[in-house]
């Protein structure tokens, strides 16, 4: 098998698991134990469907056993471990991946013979460095030379936590005593426990799960912050099937029982779902769902202005109510809090830094990964002089993640001396600013510290995954930054409903109306009876393209709160974007009850007047608009419109010329020509038609596409129906 049929064999197998079809998986996992012919693989193969024969048979023959549950998935967790095993096995062997290239070369290269070598020489350094730094004697030599001793040991202890399929009894040791409270160093900690997410990524492994479960209580806190993060991602990723491994789960109640804990996952999650890019969705809004919305008028499209309507206030409004329930509830003051996190941030800094990753310094894999140190030799010398102080303000402050501080002072080293003078005294304003801004944050801002940390290494681990030379070889964690709300932590963090909602209501400021709809939902049964709640369910239903629902929410919110001009205008919108032109209108009439004689309103009543084809109430009400409203284009292509097609081509024209005479679009040229034409003035007719034709880039099909919707008018307005092929032939772009 090569690397792609292992793949495919493996995920063949867990869709197998998953959906309880464990022959299929067995048969399936028989390919791959006769791939690695390795005996040991063979019997525990042989085992588990021994097992799992002697359950049917007891199953078949009627015995009862309380414990066959147990027992079901027990076996379900075996054959998922051995696959794991199988498939990490095989790609070491088959592989050309960045990280199994790594694994197969990583024994090559280390400098130290076991883990318990390479602890020795970690505390030699911190022991001999600290002595020195205590002596009154200058030891500048001799500390370059420990400390780059240390910096070629710092990738070795990454590469012994990533790289490693199994942590034997000196990696489990080497890990407790790095990560101990009494281990001086902090950098290998924050570095161990990302070697350790990354291992996790590549590979299911319980027991190292646990391991990161006990970083997330380390009282070093760049360290718990790391792990948290990274527990999320693995969690999510191996979610289908964690209920399989009750050692996780019962460990994932007892760390939901801290308070700060659930506080620290409340903000990453946020952070997370920060980072995913919001353009897809954008762009298939624009693209794919507006356009759907406006074939359900056909007759408004272009002639109204429609793409003009659907993106004024009554599409995109917000109920400022909302804004006064969360005031006066102070969810406004946490989701304010929420919401400034400032990762939005980050992706204007990861284009920035995004040419500054060649450093030499990012050919370390490990480096990817590195909490910023100006200790650090690479960057070193621009901390070493006695003014630095406008540098460290600038590099401590957190609008930069650490890899970005390592870009930032890797440019600045490769400018000349007085360039960097120049630079270090422009940062003195902003620096000082930046450093207040702290200040008064911390003030503000419980748990500061803990929330800068993993919103940094966020933005690191985005950094990587998008960014390093062989990240496709990479599967993305940010994949799952819109899915956390279905894992199974979420479950458990989630018994406390305001974290539901808190995570819902993120997702709804950043319109990701999706999986606001999947939150709130589960949110409705479990809290009283609110009319903002069904309003933002409707909204969010309303802009994913779900009119019925969205009307399903806006009743109820219309029926808990009566007589609410937002409410009732949405309703209006849903009914008319649906086609009930009546009920849209009644609730338009509704609305200009609320608050008379306001323009859109009116507008929008003349527009079911018109689509009710009822030409004199329409005209009346666009009439009235057209004199309070004076030299507005959208009254004169509406009034316009409905002369046309109730047959007054006299007025049509009139108001025809006025738009041609200011602001026409390719649709007045297109109605311009029909009216020409029903004058019998076929000359200006086919000037106007090319003239539309022309402002729609020669598009054939598309000006076909609208002169043929309006056909039944022309018709109706007596020009006969033999006719308009030989106008389109004479209009057609090809020459005969």
């Amino acid at each position: 098998m090569n690397a792609t049929q292992i793949h495919t064999t493996f995920k063949l197998i867990l869709h197998f698991l998953a959906s309880g079809e464990l022959k299929n998986a067995f048969a399936k996992t028989n390919d791959l134990v006769d791939e690695l012919q390795i005996g040991e693989y063979t019997d525990r193969l042989e085992d588990i469907r021994q097992n799992y024969r002697f359950l049917l048979q007891y199953f078949i023959s009627g015995v009862e056993d309380p414990d066959r549950k147990i027992v079901y998935n027990k076996l379900i967790a075996k054959v998922y471990i051995l696959n794991m095993e199988l498939h990490e096995e095989l790609l070491i062997r088959n592989s050309t991946s960045f990280e199994y290239t790594q694994k197969r070369y990583f024994p090559h290269i280390s400098h130290h013979s076991s883990p318990s070598e390479l602890y020795d020489a970690l505390q030699y350094f911190h022991n001999h460095s600290s002595l020195l730094k205590g002596s009154n004697e200058n030891h500048e030599v001799e500390l370059h030379r420990i400390r780059s001793n240390y910096e070629m040991i710092i990738p070795e202890l990454f590469g012994v936590f990533w790289l490693t399929t199994f942590y034997q009894s000196e990696e489990k040791l080497l890990f407790s005593r790095v990560m101990h409270v009494d281990y001086p160093g902090w950098l290998e900690k924050s570095m161990v426990v990302s070697a350790l997410t990354l291992n996790l990524w590549r590979m299911f492994d319980e027991s190292k799960i646990l391991l990161l479960f006990d970083c997330c209580l380390s009282t070093n806190e760049t360290a718990k912050q790391r792990a948290l993060v990274g527990l999320c991602f693995i969690l999510a990723k191996y979610n289908r099937f964690l209920p399989f491994f009750p050692a996780i789960r019962n460990r994932l109640v007892l760390l939901a029982d801290d308070n700060h804990i659930v506080e620290n996952f409340q903000n990453i999650i946020i952070q997370l779902i920060a980072t995913a890019e919001t353009e897809k969705i954008s762009k298939k809004m624009q693209e794919e769902i507006l356009p759907e919305m406006l074939k359900i008028s056909p007759l408004l499209k272009d002639k109204m202005d429609t793409d003009s309507l659907l993106n004024s206030d009554d599409w995109e409004e917000e109920n400022p109510a909302w804004q006064e329930i969360l005031d006066k509830s102070g969810v406004s003051d946490k989701l304010k809090e929420l919401s400034e996190m400032q990762l939005e941030g980050a992706d204007v800094y990861m284009s920035t830094f995004s040419m500054l990753k060649n450093f030499p310094f990012f050919s370390e894999f490990s480096n990817w990964f590195l909490p910023f140190d100006g200790q650090y030799s690479a960057i070193n010398p621009l901390f070493i002089s006695e003014d630095n102080s406008l540098l460290n303000a600038f590099l401590n402050n957190n609008i930069m993640c650490n890899s970005d501080k390592y870009s930032f002072c890797l440019s600045i080293l490769q400018m000349p001396e007085a360039q960097r003078g120049m630079l270090k005294n422009s940062f003195k304003m902003e620096a000082e600013q930046l450093d207040e801004m702290s200040k008064d944050e911390a003030l503000l801002t419980p748990n500061l510290v803990s929330k800068n940390i993993s919103k940094q290494y966020i933005q690191d681990l985005f950094r990587f995954f998008k960014l390093h030379p062989r990240h496709d070889d990479f599967r993305d964690m940010f994949a799952y930054s819109l899915t956390m709300h279905r894992s199974y932590l979420f479950d458990i963090l989630s018994t406390n409903t305001d974290f539901k909602s808190n995570i819902a209501e993120y997702y709804f400021t950043k319109s990701h109306y999706f999986q606001t709809l999947e939150l709130f939902e589960d949110i409705v049964p479990e809290i009283p009876t609110n009319s903002a709640l069904y309003q933002k369910i409707g909204y969010s239903y309303q802009q994913t393209s779900q009119l019925p629902k969205a009307l399903d929410a806006y009743l109820k919110a219309d029926i808990i709160q009566p007589d609410d001009l937002w409410t009732v205008k949405k309703l209006a919108l849903c009914f008319r974007l649906s086609g009930n032109y009546e009920k849209a209108l009644e609730y338009y009439h509704h609305a200009d009850f609320l608050q008379p004689n306001v323009s859109s309103v009116l507008m929008q009543i003349g527009h079911c007047y018109l689509e009710l084809r009822k030409f004199k109430e329409a005209l009346n009400i666009y009439f009235k608009l057209d004199a309070e409203n004076d030299g507005n284009v959208k009254v004169w292509r509406a009034i316009s419109w409905c002369s046309f097609v109730s047959g007054n081509i006299k007025q049509s024209g009139y108001y025809l010329q006025k738009l041609i005479d200011s602001e026409p679009n390719a649709a007045d040229f297109l109605n311009a020509g029909h009216v020409a034409w029903c004058e019998h003035r076929l000359t200006d007719a086919v000037k106007y038609y090319r003239e539309s034709l022309t402002l729609q880039q020669n598009n054939w099909e598309q000006f076909l596409k609208s002169f043929n919707k309006d056909k039944p008018y022309l018709i109706a307005n007596d020009i006969y129906e033999d006719e308009i092929p030989l106008l389109l032939d004479d209009l057609y772009p090809l020459s005969i």
